[in-house]
């Protein structure tokens, strides 16, 4: 009788590492560490403002990326982001209220 080849024959169960949870890969690794504090940067910056908006546009526009000029806020449509820029002396000064530096506030479509 001939035995199986080497490269066949099973020398024990391969080892899967265990799940990491995103916080905790995130916090493990410094650039996404950076990562992480930007997005929640950006969720507070909604959220101090979203008192600011009408309900109805509320659910058209998703916080964005924060750098070290501002804060850019992505909108669903044309009609949404032409009133929001008529709100921006109001949602900026509310940030500056609040403490955030830079309180500038960018308007970009989001790409579909």
């Amino acid at each position: 009788m001939s035995s199986a080849p080497r490269y066949l024959v099973r020398k024990g169960r391969a080892s899967v590492p265990a799940p990491t949870a995103i916080g905790d890969a995130l916090r493990g690794h410094s650039a996404l560490a950076q990562l992480g504090s930007r997005l929640e940067a950006s969720r507070q910056r909604l959220q101090l403002i979203e008192v600011l908006l009408p309900p109805p546009m509320r659910a058209h526009l998703q916080a964005g990326p924060v750098d070290e000029e501002g804060w850019t806020l992505l909108v669903a449509s044309s009609a949404v982001a032409a009133k929001l820029r008529q709100l921006l002396p109001r949602l900026e000064e509310r940030l500056h209220q609040a403490g955030v530096r830079p309180a500038r506030i960018r308007v970009r479509m989001l790409q579909r």
